[in-house]
């Protein structure tokens, strides 16, 4: 059953706690409000300030488990804080580790801070979770696909379009990359793990994937494995350099895409945060 008192009082204490500067969002001139606003927190769980400013005041519908998530992440929650949350909302947490897609604050503190860098959060199975405006303008909105295809490693041998953003001269690199990276998880996670179901539905319909498999390679690497390249639409080629950070407890990686400052790359990175995203695989 929801607790609805004590949900709305962690809700205000946990908003409360949190400074604008701590989720990335300008602190203003005549801020009196003690922590974030409303409105601020329901933009950052991406739902209505109505139906969030409800859930404070003890009214309002059971929120979903979905929305409960949501929440957890917007107000940068740590583990024990997002379980206590769900118990609270009369859910049961979901499971921690390598398949949770829960955030943690300290990642989130540093992705909030990266708003002129091309950075994104992804899980071992390469699920986008998080990414900054420069990162959407440079590979598209990652986070919008579901299912198996939240895989970047999925869409490559499943959906063509997805090669289109690397030079044709990579593919067969990067192809040897994620299957062996999917091969790695899935023996690390072991049978009927997600990385399991995964490798066997991206195995049942790619071929080259299946030709790959058969190879039984692992550790295979970009070389140099922090430079990646990239064939966007509008600003044509670009040479990053991808630096990662890892959160050990939730298997989860920060990348971040730099250019070699003056270059013609760098440039060309400065232009697409003007340009702004562009729909691409």
């Amino acid at each position: 059953m929801i607790d609805r008192a004590g949900l709305a009082e962690f809700l205000r204490s946990r908003r409360r706690a949190l400074q604008p500067e701590d989720v990335g969002l300008p602190r203003g001139q005549r801020r009196r409000t003690a922590g974030l606003r409303r409105e601020e927190v329901a933009a950052l769980c991406h739902m209505s300030t109505d139906y969030y400013a409800r859930l404070e005041r003890e009214r309002g519908p059971h929120p979903s488990a979905q929305m409960v998530a949501s929440i957890a992440q917007g107000l940068h929650l740590g583990l024990d804080e997002r379980d206590h949350l769900f118990r609270l909302a009369g859910h049961q947490p979901p499971p921690r580790g390598a398949v949770s897609d829960h955030v943690s604050p300290g990642l989130l503190r540093i992705l909030d801070r990266l708003t002129d860098t091309a950075a994104e959060v992804v899980t071992e199975l390469g699920e986008t979770l998080r990414q900054t405006s420069l990162s959407v303008a440079l590979t598209g909105d990652a986070t919008r696909h579901v299912g198996p295809a939240r895989s970047v490693g999925f869409r490559w041998f499943t959906e063509p379009a997805t090669r289109a953003l690397y030079p044709p001269d990579d593919h067969e690199r990067m192809s040897r990359v994620y299957a062996s990276h999917l091969r790695q998880v899935v023996t690390l996670r072991g049978p009927g793990s997600r990385a399991a179901r995964l490798a066997d539905v991206a195995l049942a319909r790619s071929e080259e994937l299946r030709r790959l498999w058969d190879t039984h390679e692992v550790g295979h690497r970009l070389q140099p494995e922090a430079t990646k390249r990239f064939l966007h639409p509008d600003v044509g080629a670009l040479e990053l350099h991808c630096q990662t950070l890892v959160d050990p407890e939730q298997s989860h990686l920060l990348l971040v895409y730099t250019a070699v400052p003056g270059s013609e790359s760098y440039e060309k990175l400065q232009l697409l945060s003007v340009v702004g995203a562009h729909a691409t695989a």
